[in-house]
């Protein structure tokens, strides 16, 4: 697709510096034309794109017009990392991508399983498309898992290793896991908080109650106190 057509074609989606950033990386060769919508929601808007060479990519476009930064700041606003952030909407919601790239970042280094981050630009963030066939690979929520308790174990492996990195999820659910062959890949990191974050073992149980409901719900019991103090343990 021309440069112009593509214009024309994401014009009505996003806004004039939106559009810039997304062509920006284009033009530095992370992706050539995006393709089809993963998913569309308030804070942010998921695509699948292609680059030259056939392969895909995750293009995450936070929207800026959308998202409840204030509520954004609130979250951010602790975390030393971002410190001295201004309470101001693109400014935020650019911090918000950048901490995820960065929560990434370390969870790829660490082994976790969570997508390769390529690029973060403003409030676009290229990732690795966890799937097959340029299809991005279901959700929990959708794809239940044949072997439950191999599957839960996996999971809190992953937690343990975010644990171990200085950091948890701060908002998992089945919502913003993937079921890839089997195997649980964790997304949505921009949640993400050191362990230094005011209430951080309040968000840790608040994750792990959430893969109890899940779980318990399918007839495989988790027990939340044992599962933190497991996860705490390891991070020791």
């Amino acid at each position: 697709m021309e440069g112009k057509e593509k214009f024309r074609t994401y014009k009505g989606v996003f806004d004039e510096r939106t559009l810039r950033t997304i062509f920006k990386l284009e033009s530095e060769g992370y992706f050539d034309e995006l393709r089809s919508p993963v998913s569309i929601g308030k804070e942010s808007n998921v695509f699948t794109a292609i680059k030259k060479d056939g392969t895909y990519v995750i293009i995450k476009i936070y929207r800026v017009n959308n998202a409840d930064f204030k509520r954004m700041y609130r979250y951010i606003g602790p975390d030393a990392r971002f410190k001295g952030l201004s309470n101001q909407r693109r400014k935020v919601i650019s911090a918000w991508a950048q901490r995820e790239y960065r929560n990434l970042l370390v969870a790829n280094k660490i082994g976790a399983k969570v997508p390769v981050p390529y690029a973060v630009s403003e409030n676009v963030l290229v990732m690795e498309l966890i799937g097959d066939g340029g299809e991005a690979a279901p959700r929990l929520k959708d794809c239940r898992p044949k072997d439950l308790k191999k599957f839960s174990k996996e999971l809190i492996k992953n937690l343990k290793l975010f644990y171990k990195a200085g950091f948890i999820h701060g908002d998992l659910s089945e919502f913003n896991i993937l079921n890839y062959n089997e195997k649980p890949y964790i997304i949505d990191l921009s949640h993400g908080v050191r362990l230094d974050y005011p209430n951080v073992d309040e968000l840790l149980e608040r994750d792990i109650k959430n893969l109890e409901r899940y779980f318990n719900k399918l007839s495989l019991k988790i027990d939340v106190n044992t599962v933190m103090k497991g996860i705490i343990k390891n991070g020791i």
